[in-house]
């Protein structure tokens, strides 16, 4: 088994996209019209496949985000990115190193959902794995 992508329910799915793109998502497709609303497909560059999806309803707007804590971004360097993101209007917390080599600063998307960017230290696998957690 593996985990494909997170269904995130947006207010507005203009704002929205337009965060998540300076972020730096693509969006790669759309399924409109399900059951959810419409679905806008995003993926992340040297990702191969969709890591986040949109779901828009108008009839339905995002009232509680209190069921998702945050999402978590892996950065290759968070200074670069950090002052990309300012460049194209994104503001990022200032950024903290909670361990040797890992840096971390948090986002806020427009519906108030907390994205993490997490640069991990060299050698570091590309993720969180058990010995993290030890």
């Amino acid at each position: 088994m593996r985990m494909l992508h997170l269904g995130l329910r947006v207010t507005d799915l203009e704002r929205s996209i337009a965060f998540y793109t300076a972020v730096g998502f693509a969006v790669i497709g759309s399924v409109p019209d399900t059951a959810f609303g419409s679905l806008t497909m995003l993926q992340l560059p040297g990702d191969p496949f969709v890591s986040l999806e949109l779901v828009h309803d108008p009839a339905r707007p995002v009232r509680d985000i209190s069921a998702v804590n945050h999402l978590v971004i892996q950065v290759d360097d968070l200074g670069a990115t950090i002052a990309g993101l300012a460049g194209r209007g994104v503001t990022a917390e200032p950024p903290t190193d909670p361990a040797p080599g890992m840096r971390l600063a948090w986002l806020t998307d427009p519906d108030g959902y907390r994205i993490e960017l997490v640069q991990w230290p060299p050698g570091h696998p590309a993720g969180m794995t058990a010995a993290d957690l030890t």
